[in-house]
């Protein structure tokens, strides 16, 4: 599961993505202008993220005793850490996914959650309703390829599916205890992650992943699932830590006080007097079926004692393309430090020097060209700042074309860039989220991968917390990808179409 979903409930159908080998190269975009439309609505389903290692059967007798096909077996008959189980039955269940990675079943539950792990959505016509015996909703879950689970967490369980697609034989076998919760017991939600069959599964079997993750995304929004899922995911994954942005030495570092970059992925200074400290973590995007990789560096903005190590960063990461989604100023509020000289000035930052070589400005966009020297080894490279300038001082724009638009110029200038694209609002949270998320969202597009915009933002958030800070951001995304995709902005490019 990516993400902690309402209730605890969890889509299974969709959960393959095939790991390829990845490059570290940027996608290549198409280009497009773009009139403004109204958007219609979106939905939303779960995608399957990031691959646990493949779980080994090894000389487990206990699986291989649940591995028989379709048997009935006793409680009394399985060990279990606490003793052996109740007198009751339990069946085995042997599951294969489709041709996209999918089961097609929902669970719900986890000793975290404080309720047994439930079958608690079968999708019509996917492996989990045709297999014999079926996988039932109600079914309680004990074992999955022969690991007891009765004392793991949601998450875990859910990683513990996903990884059944990686073992030898990509099978998933399921002990479960049938039929032993009704629908009373634990109530679904008003929203589910597997679509009625009068919805998604009935009429679309001829549509393509794409189409149909896009189908889901709009029905989502539609609903109000969309937004109700994004707010029940966590905000800053559990066991990452934030030490070092507490330290006294750096605390003046942060322009928040709660936004703090996650121990394990920020961005390390190297051969600093202030230390290796900046509030700065890597983003990589993985864009599966593809081999690539985008890289970002979200950052917050910087402060006026922080610039040099801002400079400091994009030398030594060789960045050469600095987005920028705040103004200086909003709402009487200092959201950035103007951390670049005027046009045809200059201005020293430690050993770097910085030269303003051309600005130019529209109505929704600033672009500048600057010159970054080495005054010690008299290198000299050329960095590229994009700012978008029309967010408005409250909420999210009205209308996504100026920020559809913005987002295609910077995909086109990062096309056969190696190296990370520094993005950063004020925080670095809220609108960096949403360039990140809508760009990952358009290249699952060209690739011909399905869009699930929640599991997007459960990546970022294992790399930076927060990203994406409120609900109207991910709704405003949400309606911004269906855009690109039904407006035909962005499509599937040939070379991964099947």
């Amino acid at each position: 599961m990516e993400g902690v979903l309402p209730r605890s409930h969890t889509n299974l159908d969709s959960v393959g993505r095939n790991s390829a080998a990845m490059s570290v190269t940027n996608h290549m975009p198409t280009s497009a202008s773009l009139p403004r439309s109204a958007v219609p609505g979106v939905g939303l389903v779960i995608n399957g993220g990031s691959n646990p290692a493949p779980l080994t059967n090894g000389n487990n007798s206990t699986y291989k005793m649940l591995s028989k096909s379709s048997s009935a077996f006793e409680y009394s008959d399985i060990p279990h850490e606490n003793g052996f189980l109740d007198n009751h039955s339990l069946t085995t269940i042997h599951l294969k996914p489709d041709e996209q990675g999918r089961f097609g079943f929902n669970v719900k539950g986890g000793v975290d959650q404080g309720m047994p792990i439930i079958v608690s959505r079968v999708a019509a016509g996917m492996p989990a309703d045709s297999c014999i015996p079926r996988l039932n909703e109600g079914d309680q879950v004990l074992f999955i390829n022969g690991r007891d689970v009765t004392q793991h967490k949601h998450e875990q369980v859910v990683m513990f599916i996903r990884a059944a697609r990686e073992t030898h034989s990509g099978e998933l076998v399921l002990v479960v205890r049938p039929n032993v919760y009704v629908a009373e017991d634990y109530k679904e939600p008003e929203f589910h992650y597997v679509p009625e069959t009068h919805s998604i599964t009935a009429g679309v079997s001829g549509l393509d992943v794409v189409s149909e993750s896009l189908l889901s995304l709009r029905e989502g929004v539609e609903s109000g699932a969309a937004v109700a899922q994004f707010e029940q995911l966590y905000r800053r994954k559990p066991g990452l830590t934030n030490q070092c942005a507490k330290v006294a030495d750096n605390l003046c570092k942060n322009r928040y006080r709660d936004i703090s970059p996650y121990d394990q992925t920020r961005v390390l200074l190297r051969n600093l007097p202030t230390g290796d400290y900046i509030n700065a973590n890597y983003i990589n995007m993985e864009i599966p079926g593809s081999g690539i990789v985008n890289r970002y560096i979200a950052a917050q903005g910087p402060l006026p004692n922080t610039c040099a190590d801002f400079w400091e960063m994009v030398w030594q990461q060789q960045i050469t393309l600095v987005v920028m989604l705040t103004a200086l100023v909003e709402r009487g509020r200092i959201k950035c430090h103007q951390y670049w000289p005027h046009l045809y000035e200059t201005t020293d930052f430690g050993t770097l020097q910085l030269t303003c070589l051309k600005e130019k400005e529209t109505r929704s966009f600033a672009f500048r060209e600057f010159t970054l020297v080495n005054m010690e080894t008299s290198e000299e490279r050329h960095i590229y700042q994009m700012q978008y300038i029309a967010w408005p001082d409250h909420g999210v724009p009205d209308d996504s074309s100026d920020f559809l638009d913005f987002v295609i110029r910077v995909r086109q200038k990062r096309v056969g860039m190696t190296e990370p694209t520094l993005v950063h609002c004020s925080a670095g949270i809220g609108r960096t989220g949403v360039l990140i998320l809508m760009e990952t969202a358009m290249c699952l597009i060209e690739s011909n991968q399905p869009v699930y915009p929640l599991d997007i933002v459960r990546q970022m958030r294992d790399q930076r917390a927060m990203l994406i800070q409120t609900s109207g951001q991910y709704k405003f995304v949400c309606e911004a990808i269906l855009r690109v995709y039904h407006e035909g902005f962005v499509k599937p490019l040939d070379d991964f179409r099947s």
